[in-house]
């Protein structure tokens, strides 16, 4: 048993050490083959590309989509190597731009709503606050495979945060801030008309979650767009941006759209300095542009038809 530990020591310990340019030269290659192999995201993020950025030629959206894919082969490897980091590793690793933003919530009585998107290496995002200041509260949807979500959620917590699932959030999320703690929240991602409301986003319509719209305004806690992006050094940065300005009238049902817009606009404005390095595999869209995904559209239209078909047996 004592040479197993001695060996896993010492595995861990030459994963930490792998130099952060063979990461990235591995990941480059790990994602330029997936580039070549997955035709269907290749098809999403040109066609979410063009739709947004109508402007960029076709050979400069080819290109971007290869960047996008090497980015993504690169946050994989990250992750994987992040798994054996300790609270130290962490610090030594990362670097933060803006850490007065972030230490001026420590004087919020009222808990503190952090904000971040899909960009970068996200996953680090909350590791590196939770290490540096304190502890969180990360909303997840579990929605990947079982075992891929339990190396995950394994990695979320090493530095003591919590995961709550998405479904049936809200209750925990205001326990968490009645006790002036930390929460964070993921906020680019779609949902559905019932579950946020409609703002613009690279100037097309869309729906995004209110969840932290309406906390903000309920328990008077400040929100903090706090993002994880790659330099042109390769290395990770934690950028800190200062808290929302947000909005409080009379009017609570405008309030809560005019304060998500506000938190969309500042995911929107980092996407736009690191476009290569966003989540544009996702079909942001679909809801109030379908015809974007025709052909995802008509799979899941004959996964519902297959569907009917064996309810209609059974019955």
């Amino acid at each position: 048993m004592s040479k197993l530990n001695d060996l896993s020591g010492s595995i861990k310990t030459f994963i930490v050490n792998v130099p952060k340019n063979y990461i990235v030269k591995a990941g480059n290659i790990l994602g330029g083959l997936v580039y070549l192999f997955d035709a269907r995201h290749r098809r999403i993020i040109r066609r979410n590309l063009k739709f947004t950025h109508p402007q960029w030629s076709e050979n400069y959206i080819r290109k971007l989509t290869l960047c996008i894919f090497r980015n993504m082969g690169i946050t994989i490897l990250e992750i994987c190597q992040m798994t054996c980091f300790s609270k130290e590793d962490i610090l030594q690793k990362v670097r933060i731009r803006g850490k007065e933003n972030l230490l001026n919530t420590t004087k919020s009585s009222n808990g503190v709503i952090m904000i971040s998107a899909h960009i970068g290496n996200w996953e680090m995002c909350h590791l590196f606050v939770s290490t540096y200041l304190q502890k969180t509260q990360v909303v997840v949807a579990q929605n990947q495979p079982v075992f891929i979500e339990r190396i995950i959620n394994k990695l979320r917590t090493s530095t003591g945060n919590t995961i709550i699932s998405k479904k049936g959030a809200m209750i925990k999320l205001v326990r968490t801030l009645r006790k002036g703690k930390m929460i964070g929240l993921l906020i680019d991602q779609g949902t559905s008309r019932r579950e946020g409301v409609e703002v613009t986003f690279f100037g097309r319509n869309t729906y995004s979650t209110h969840a932290a719209s309406l906390l903000a305004a309920r328990y008077n806690c400040p929100v903090l767009p706090v993002y994880c992006i790659r330099e042109s050094d390769a290395k990770l940065t934690v950028v800190v941006e200062p808290a929302l300005k947000l909005h409080k009238t009379a009017n609570a049902r405008a309030d809560l759209q005019t304060n998500t817009q506000i938190m969309t606009d500042s995911v929107e404005k980092m996407v736009s300095l690191y476009p290569e390095q966003w989540f544009w595999f996702h079909k942001r869209w679909k809801r109030h542009y379908p015809e974007l995904y025709p052909e995802d559209l008509a799979k899941r239209q004959r996964r519902r038809d297959k569907r009917r078909v064996r309810d209609k047996k059974k019955a």
